[in-house]
């Protein structure tokens, strides 16, 4: 059946006649708080936002629930919320495990393969899927010839397939299949080799002023027995000057203590005739006393990636060829090395102003390129630098550096400035008639309290550990008693009843779900934060009562919606448990949105009236059609 008529079957739209020669331009500004833009717009600081403003509309954008960039992005994708998508937080859980997964992609290798020796030669290729479900918007613009160009659009890894041109974002893993895994060497002869959040640290081989180490890339898909694939490298020290030369296969590059390289090539061998290609930054940190070097997180190599990140499949390496390589990786900024005290905080913005510098310098290409149709092109910088250095908006915030702090925020203000520098370029570059949008997923705000989410199920008695003794240090998979738990925390803002027949080792009969979740929910909302004298918990949303489609089963029976300036802790969401309930946020992630959604909204900016008001994410994909005379309707409402 032909497209068109898979959607008019499925009542999903109607249209009037397309104007061919309409021209939109959505910019998506990651993070961007409401209330934080408003004032410096009213300080004069941001006056491209307040030109735009003049002439257009300014006001809050309503976020997602709950307010996490996976869902709020597929709301605004597909106008359905997460009982219609199937996003409902970054991670979701098994219930046949209860362990969690990536909620949006899964990759799947071939069960069939031919043994040879100490080789294995799969007989079909693996796949790579995407798990958000929904029709995205810009397939219907394409249905009724109007050209679509998705760049870097969260939640959209493997690409649709369905726009134009799609290069894919957020939740694009890394040459290892995570979210990002960094390295770190260090010649130190007493580094204790391991993994640490989002990295890992390696030892190096230091002799007569060379360095040895090895590139750890994903498992050989060909070999029976497991085995990680590597490429080493070298570092040439020179005795006197802070200068070493890199080697890596046959690439070169000569480094300063302190200097970045640019995208180097890695070649991974799986067998004699087939190599995994990647590519990977260095930084030389330090030569002495000890020689350090930081290397990003293997990415999938543009030029040949080996996993698909555009539509067409060539339009990376194309791209790539035009402005250079550049990071792949879904959420680029390496908030984990500054977390794991490998970078300092003026390494962090370093790094984060390479990544932001790549993405500004391609938008500059394709609004040049671009010739009509539909242009998205998302900005994630703002909320990666906002997450890490938020405190220094807050003198509140308990970990705030009153001597330190102060200069950062003007690297807050100054990501804010930059972003209405890009309005600005864009008024100047886009033809007079086109209409300029430009809207962020959800807001901002710093973040004091962490909230151990699971502790609190064991203080009120609605999950039972093996060992009370011992709970610090221990997680829900080693140290929890299944047989008389109710209930479980997993994610950001999630909580799970442990129903009978569907959580593998559920305890509560269905018949009494319903009782025990208003149960709980009355007593997290009584909650009262003795530090702060205020609930911790403003909101909590049902399953069903928030949410419509036919992928409920995929979420938790309650999203908290957190206080602002509270959230669920790291170690609640990943089901690690910790003897605490709350406690002062002391972490250099320092600002967040993960609470209740009517606290942290987004906003929407645009050149015009738009043919469709839209007051949520959920409504502006719709409003984005109707610029094109395209209705949408027969989606999923509520959320």
């Amino acid at each position: 059946m032909a497209l068109a008529a898979v959607l008019a079957s499925l009542s999903l739209f109607s249209c009037a006649k397309a104007k061919l020669e309409k021209q939109v331009i959505v910019l998506g500004f990651d993070g961007m708080d409401y209330q934080y833009t408003r004032r410096l717009m009213a300080e004069g600081r941001m006056p491209n936002f307040s030109k735009l403003a003049e002439t257009g509309t300014f006001g809050p954008l309503a976020t997602a629930v709950p307010p996490q960039s996976p869902v709020a992005w597929s709301n605004f994708i597909t106008g359905m919320d997460s009982g219609g998508h199937g996003i409902f937080d970054f991670v979701h859980r098994n219930p046949d495990t209860m362990q969690p997964y990536m909620s949006t992609s899964k990759t799947e290798g071939s069960e069939k393969a031919v043994k040879v020796g100490k080789y294995k030669f799969p007989l079909a290729g693996g796949e790579v899927k995407l798990l958000r479900h929904g029709t995205p918007f810009w397939e219907l613009l394409e249905a009724n010839g109007i050209e679509s160009h998705i760049y870097r659009m969260p939640a959209n890894f493997p690409p649709s397939g369905s726009a134009s041109f799609e290069l894919s974002g957020m939740g694009t893993p890394d040459i290892l299949g995570t979210p990002g895994t960094f390295s770190f060497y260090t010649s130190d002869i007493f580094v204790n080799e391991r993994e640490i959040s989002g990295g890992a640290i390696y030892a190096l081989d230091y002799w007569e002023n060379r360095a040895e180490g090895r590139l750890h890339g994903p498992e050989n898909p060909f070999l029976q027995r497991r085995q990680t694939l590597s490429a080493d490298f070298a570092l040439h020290v020179d005795p006197e000057s802070p200068v070493a030369k890199l080697v890596v296969g046959d690439e070169q590059r000569v480094l300063a203590v302190g200097e970045w390289s640019d995208w180097v090539p890695v070649a991974f061998e799986m067998i004699p005739t087939q190599v995994l290609p990647a590519m990977g930054r260095f930084y030389l940190r330090s030569l002495r006393p000890e020689v350090e070097l930081y290397v990003s997180p293997l990415q999938i190599d543009p030029i040949s990636p080996a996993l698909p990140i555009s539509t067409p499949e060539s339009f990376a390496a194309e791209l790539a060829r035009r402005t250079g390589r550049f990071y792949t990786q879904g959420m680029p900024e390496d908030t984990k090395a500054l977390s794991g005290d490998v970078f300092s905080r003026e390494e962090f913005l370093a790094q984060a102003k390479i990544t932001g510098d790549e993405i500004l310098g391609q938008y500059e290409v394709v609004l040049d390129d671009f010739d009509g149709g539909l242009l998205f092109y998302y900005f994630g910088n703002l909320d990666l630098i906002c997450h890490m250095m938020f405190r220094s908006t807050d003198p509140g915030h308990p970990a705030y550096d009153a001597e330190r702090d102060p200069e950062y925020l003007k690297v807050v203000e100054a990501t804010y400035t930059a972003f209405d520098r890009i309005v600005g370029y864009t008024l100047e570059h886009m033809p007079d008639d086109a209409k300029l949008i430009v809207m962020s997923d959800h807001g901002f705000s710093s973040w004091r309290r962490a909230f151990h989410l699971n502790d609190w199920l064991i203080e009120k008695g609605y999950l039972t550990v093996k060992n009370p003794s011992k709970v610090a240090g221990t997680n829900i998979y080693s140290n929890v008693d299944w047989s008389k738990t109710r209930a479980y925390g997993l994610g950001l803002n999630g909580l799970f009843i442990n129903v009978e027949d569907r959580e593998s080792k559920g305890v509560v009969p269905k018949a009494e779900r319903a009782a025990l979740i208003a149960e709980i929910s009355e007593e997290l909302l009584a909650e009262i934060d003795p530090a702060t004298g205020e609930p911790a918990v403003t909101r909590l949303y049902e399953l069903e009562e928030t949410y419509h489609g036919e992928y409920l089963g995929l979420g938790p029976d309650l999203q908290v919606g957190y206080n602002k300036g509270t959230r669920c802790s790291f170690e609640s969401a990943i089901g690690d448990l910790t003897g605490e309930v709350l406690e002062d946020n002391m972490a250099e992630w320092s600002g967040d949105h993960c609470m209740d959604h009517t606290k942290v909204p987004g906003i929407l900016l645009t050149s015009g009236e738009l043919a469709k008001p839209a007051s949520s994410l959920k409504e502006l994909g719709g409003a984005v059609l109707a610029e094109f005379g395209i209705t949408w309707s027969g989606t999923s409402t509520g959320g």
